[in-house]
């Protein structure tokens, strides 16, 4: 999924609105369990509940601007992330398929889990065979082992905090980075998975500052799956991810399925840029 142009440009004082909006109405309707559209006469009562000033979302476009991003958050998460999200079973069926087509060269990765839980890490497995395929015969870091450094005359200019899932083609001034959580075995919205989406947070903050003060652009993806983890228990923080996204933070978040149609697209675009 990509961001809306409409609100990709939107300045820090709207995502302060979506965001203290957001906590003060809550992201979900408990009654339909479907991300919740937040109308101005309702905004205005949440921030006058904070204490906070309210006239600006009558008096200029904020308002307006708001519930339409509430309503494209909606729409997005409701129609389409929460039928591109699999589980388990279907996953898995979607590695076999890939795994039978595409032929891949490369070991598969495995989970972390043990005992019955023990398995290819699905997702991770969907998105290395596809790239292996989109962009065969190019260098590809599918799972690094240092720190992304981009440098400036031989020498280090930055180095980023985390170290990724994923870096194309290599962790010394890479042209995209990507994170990939997957969580096909968990049983509830723990503080790890939530963690996790601070984190990408914290990587976008750092590739942002990078863009802006020395012009150094680095594709940033994020791809997620498993339907019970993020979509029953977790639909608050995937709120959060398409405001991330947004906010400039990530390129793009790709939610399940959708890998299997976004990957070989993003890849040929890599290959375009190249040239």
């Amino acid at each position: 999924m990509k961001p809306d142009p409409r609100f990709a440009a939107q300045p820090l004082e709207f995502w302060a609105h979506v965001k203290s909006i957001s906590q003060q109405l809550g992201y979900t309707d408990k009654a339909t369990k479907q991300i919740k559209v937040h109308s101005i006469p309702n905004m205005v009562s949440a921030l006058q509940k904070l204490g906070l000033q309210t006239q600006h979302l009558t008096d200029t476009a904020l308002g307006a601007e708001l519930e339409a991003y509430f309503l494209h958050r909606a729409i997005v998460l409701n129609e389409q992330v929460q039928h591109d999200l699999m589980n388990k079973i279907q996953a898995e069926a979607v590695f076999l398929e890939l795994r039978e087509r595409l032929k891949p060269t490369r070991a598969l990765p495995m989970n972390k889990q043990k005992g019955d839980k023990q398995n290819h890490a699905f997702l991770t497995g969907i998105v290395n065979m596809l790239l292996e395929s989109a962009l065969s015969g190019r260098s590809i870091d599918y799972d690094p082992k240092s720190l992304v450094t981009i440098t400036r005359n031989g020498m280090p200019y930055r180095t980023l905090s985390r170290r990724f899932d994923g870096c194309f083609p290599s962790t010394v001034n890479p042209r995209a980075v990507w994170e990939i959580k997957e969580y096909y075995y968990t049983t509830t919205f723990g503080s790890r998975v939530a963690d996790g989406v601070y984190e990408t947070l914290l990587d976008g903050l750092e590739l942002q500052e990078l863009w802006g003060s020395a012009g150094v652009h680095v594709e940033h993806y994020l791809f997620i799956d498993d339907h019970f983890t993020w979509w029953q228990c977790g639909k608050s923080y995937l709120c959060r991810i398409v405001d991330m996204m947004h906010m400039g933070l990530l390129n793009e978040a790709i939610f399940g399925r959708e890998a299997v149609t976004r990957v070989p697209a993003i890849a040929q675009g890599w290959l375009e840029g190249a040239k």
